[in-house]
């Protein structure tokens, strides 16, 4: 642990440094803002420029996927609805699966194309089957952003993409504060962890050519203890940014970055964050934890010292322990630029 933390450190010195001289945006931690908070309660256990507004590139990915679950609730759309493939969605550009016109697959696996491959081309692909167009779609997301409190947050694509006059104005844009709402609803109330926890996955299993095996592009899975989504972004008008989300002993954080200048200094710091976040958990205080504490017998009998058993008593599920900094933290990075 003691290694992990010079490595850390000189690491975000060096990158905040060549963050800091190399795009004027980026704020001193590596990020123009960040937050850090509880899942279950809401509460800020850090925060720095969380107000500043920036577009969130393929974040707003994370939007696109809470309009369709509303859309999957009410029965206007299946995970087994065929999407046909027009020649708008094969044209979008940018990181995709390469559609192509005519090609015919189900909503779910064109869920997982977006949220793991970062695929604007299925992104855009779902927004138009399930509103009649991407920009009835959109009017959903905004309308979606105003139910959950995003107040700071307007959208103007389902994928994320710059537009095409470049105009900052004219993108997504949103703040860390906002995200971090939005990160809450997704893991409390749909299955998004169902697809962005996935690691790898190949798309297209029928298609002539083979299929394409999509590699998520946060490159945080399986390198930091119980992290299991969310989305990674980068154009270069928004930076580099992620929103990440862990579990650790029953307890959950999300942290929100946004505006980096540097995915492996993203990444480093978003590590640190989520370290930083967990031991600033306060200890439970939810009555389940007392009746779990409370519901455990006494010995039947006396008992002399000398033949007391020994007894390991596994705590119940929803007990969790207070949480401690995880030790698991070897990152061994090898991270290039992603969408």
């Amino acid at each position: 642990m003691k290694h992990f933390r010079q490595f850390l450190t000189a690491a975000l010195f060096a990158g905040v440094f060549l963050a800091t001289s190399g795009r004027a945006k980026t704020g001193h931690g590596g990020y123009v803002g960040a937050i850090v908070v509880d899942a279950e309660s809401g509460q800020v256990l850090f925060e720095d420029n969380a107000d500043a507004v920036n577009p969130p590139a393929s974040m707003t990915k994370l939007m696109t996927f809470a309009v369709l679950h509303d859309k999957l609730v009410d029965g206007s759309l299946t995970l087994q609805t065929m999407v046909t493939v027009t020649a708008a969605d094969s044209k979008i550009g940018g990181t995709q699966v390469w559609l192509k016109e005519r090609e015919i697959f189900p909503v779910e696996e064109l869920i997982y194309a977006m949220m793991i491959q970062s695929a604007n081309d299925a992104a855009y692909a779902l927004a138009r089957t399930a509103a009649g167009s991407a920009e009835a779609f959109v009017a959903l997301m905004n309308a979606k952003a105003q139910a959950l409190g995003l107040t700071h947050s307007t959208f103007h694509s389902p994928h994320g993409l710059p537009p095409a006059d470049r105009r900052i104005a004219d993108s997504d844009l949103t703040t860390p504060r906002d995200f971090a709402l939005l990160c809450r609803y997704l893991v409390s109330e749909t299955d998004v962890l169902k697809y962005t926890s996935v690691r790898t996955r190949p798309f297209g299993l029928s298609r002539p050519n083979g299929p394409v095996v999509m590699t998520n592009h946060n490159h945080l899975l399986g390198k930091i203890a119980g992290l299991d989504g969310l989305k990674t972004g980068f154009t270069n008008g928004a930076g580099f940014c992620l929103s990440a989300t862990a579990e650790r002993n029953g307890r959950r954080i999300i942290v929100v970055t946004m505006g980096g200048a540097d995915s492996k200094v993203r990444d480093l710091k978003v590590a640190e964050l989520i370290e930083r976040g967990f031991a600033a958990l306060p200890p439970p205080t939810n009555i389940s934890t007392v009746k779990a504490a409370a519901a455990i017998p006494p010995p039947a009998t006396p008992a002399s010292q000398d033949s007391i058993p020994t007894v390991k008593v596994n705590r119940a599920p929803d007990s969790p322990a207070p949480a401690k900094p995880s030790t698991d933290l070897s990152l061994s990075f090898q991270v290039t630029p992603t969408k």
